[in-house]
């Protein structure tokens, strides 16, 4: 057999075993009957939630805000959302009144900071049926509004040149809306008692994409096309 047989061979064999192994990565073997992209993805995905959790230090650094009174007026993204925000607010104890999708604020920033971010930590922690119960709608839907409504808050109080007091809500609203939100469901997991797990998905993504691209290397230089510059 001649050289670029051997290497059409080798880049044959290569590329089925690569194509076999893509099939089984699809398939539904993995635990909690996933498949591998899923997988990966979910394990990533707790990992990525295990360094996130600012919330406890955020809580800490609104304490200093007690007493501090805000007056804005901010517009939601509709009347619906305007009218469920004022709704959360008058809960939590501050005042509010929304007309159309204008909403009018006011009362002790630390008050409203704390609501939200205690919302955000039984998130976080995918304990979301008491936020939904203290609001009466879903609890993301919660999380949403808090996160625009905060958005919206520290833009207005940056006009206003009030920088110290618009901080902390941009804060609140980056390190804890948004990762409770977007991790809603997802079990958290320390990086450190997974790093082989980590390191082997790392190691393997990396081995299979060398796998493939030398498949198609000896492939081509078996039907005599070489690669050049």
């Amino acid at each position: 057999m001649s050289m670029q047989s051997k290497l059409k061979a080798r880049g044959i064999l290569m590329l089925a075993a690569f194509f076999v192994l893509l099939a089984v990565i699809f398939m539904p073997v993995f635990p909690g009957k996933m498949n591998g992209l899923n997988y990966a993805d979910n394990l990533f995905n707790m990992v990525s939630k295990g360094s996130s959790y600012f919330i406890p230090k955020e809580m800490k650094g609104v304490e200093k805000f007690a007493g501090n009174m805000i007056d804005v007026k901010v517009a939601m993204k509709d009347e619906a959302q305007a009218g469920d925000t004022a709704q959360m607010l008058g809960t939590v104890g501050l005042q509010a009144a929304a007309s159309g999708k204008d909403l009018a604020v006011s009362g002790d920033m630390s008050l409203l900071l704390k609501a939200s971010l205690a919302d955000a930590d039984a998130m976080f922690n995918n304990n979301g049926q008491p936020v939904a119960d203290r609001y009466g709608m879903p609890e993301k839907a919660v999380m949403y509004n808090w996160h625009t409504l905060f958005g919206a808050i520290s833009k207005d109080l940056t006009k206003q040149e009030k920088f110290a007091e618009a901080k902390p809500f941009a804060n609140a609203q980056k390190k804890a809306l948004e990762p409770s939100y977007n991790y809603y469901g997802v079990k958290a997991m320390n990086w450190k008692d997974n790093i082989v797990l980590i390191l082997g998905a790392l190691g393997f993504y990396v081995f299979y994409t060398l796998w493939y691209g030398f498949g198609l290397m000896y492939l081509f230089e078996g039907m005599g096309l070489k690669i050049g510059h």
